[in-house]
């Protein structure tokens, strides 16, 4: 008797194991009313699927609102929930997690986009240096060489701290016109699984560019004449922003934002914040602004938030893509004397 109940109490362990691994995920609902199922791996991508796909497709995002991408690890269900969806929509090089779950999937040809596909993609080491030499500042990248050998972080240098992301720059989406490629990505996507339903995707997906290029021309014109061109942030995330925007970019932390600058990094940005007129130091949603806060203070100036949009929070829960990025754009104009 007590080993038929040992052989029941196995069997009831593994069917628990079977249906955690094979859960329902963002998929078993999604096609129940004839609509799509979609999954995708963060904000900017759930933004443009949603328009794109309308009432069409139930779209689920993988980051939780307020999460940090970056550290994403993904429970069974959400495993299975990528096996399962109709269409994953996610960027290769930026959550580990996510790039293995699709690995692991084997999905089929044509079910799976790739944000990063058909961007021209900015290496970290571009954005640690190119971007300082362009303005003469070759000296002010927190990742300079000669730091990493003085304090040890070699490491740091790199920016390896768990998070891979294929030494580029992950953050494409901060220039508007990159996402161009992903709407047609998807919506090619979204007619082959559901012609019945071209039309509608077709013009979902036109207007939405003529979104992106509008707000392109409104950062154009908006950052045109500003005084300051360089912006220190939180974390390197804005190197697409400055590079279509004539901008330069000067990062406390690397691309991975829990990286920690060390001693002689803050004491070089505090420098040059006062050495060249910068009148702000930008915080972030999703990171402790502690060390921006810090540079702020020994610098002597003010400090704002420039969202990187990585997901959207309790305080930005009403907001979409757009409205954030013309947040961004009002607070670099006021930032960089921009008349």
């Amino acid at each position: 008797m007590a080993l038929r109940r040992t052989r029941s109490a196995v069997l009831l362990a593994s069917c628990a194991l079977v249906l955690a691994a094979c859960g329902s995920g963002g998929s078993s609902d999604g096609g129940s009313d004839g609509r799509l199922s979609v999954v995708t791996s963060f904000y900017p991508l759930q933004y443009v699927t949603e328009r794109i796909a309308g009432d069409h497709a139930d779209v689920t995002n993988l980051t939780k609102p307020g999460g940090e991408p970056h550290d994403l690890e993904l429970s069974p269900k959400q495993v299975a929930s990528v096996q399962d969806a109709d269409l994953v929509v996610y960027q290769d090089e930026f959550q580990t997690a996510v790039d293995e779950a699709v690995k692991e999937a084997d999905r089929e040809p044509g079910t799976t986009v790739d944000a990063a596909d058909g961007v021209d993609r900015i290496e970290e080491s571009e954005e640690a240096h190119a971007e300082g030499e362009e303005e003469g500042h070759d000296d002010h990248a927190h990742g300079d060489e000669e730091h990493a050998d003085e304090e040890g972080h070699a490491e740091e240098e790199g920016h390896d701290h768990g998070h891979d992301h294929g030494g580029v720059d992950p953050h494409l989406w901060l220039a508007p016109t990159n996402l161009e490629p992903l709407t047609e990505h998807v919506r090619d996507a979204l007619v082959k699984l559901d012609p019945d339903h071209a039309d509608e995707y077709e013009a979902n997906a036109a207007a939405l560019v003529a979104d992106l290029q509008k707000l392109d021309g409104e950062y154009r014109a908006g950052l045109k004449t500003c005084k300051v061109r360089d912006i220190v942030t939180s974390h390197a995330a804005f190197a697409y922003l400055a590079r279509a925007y004539d901008l330069v970019q000067i990062p406390i932390a690397g691309i991975d934002p829990s990286t920690e600058p060390s001693a002689a990094q803050l004491a070089e940005i505090s420098d040059l914040v006062k050495r060249d007129g910068i009148t702000t130091v930008f915080t972030e949603t999703l990171v402790s602004p502690a060390v921006a806060r810090t540079v702020a203070r020994e610098a002597g100036v003010q400090t704002a938030t420039l969202d990187p949009i990585e997901g959207l929070t309790k305080d930005t829960s009403d907001q979409d893509y757009l409205s954030i990025m013309r947040s961004n754009l009002a607070e670099l104009q006021k930032a960089n004397s921009c008349s």
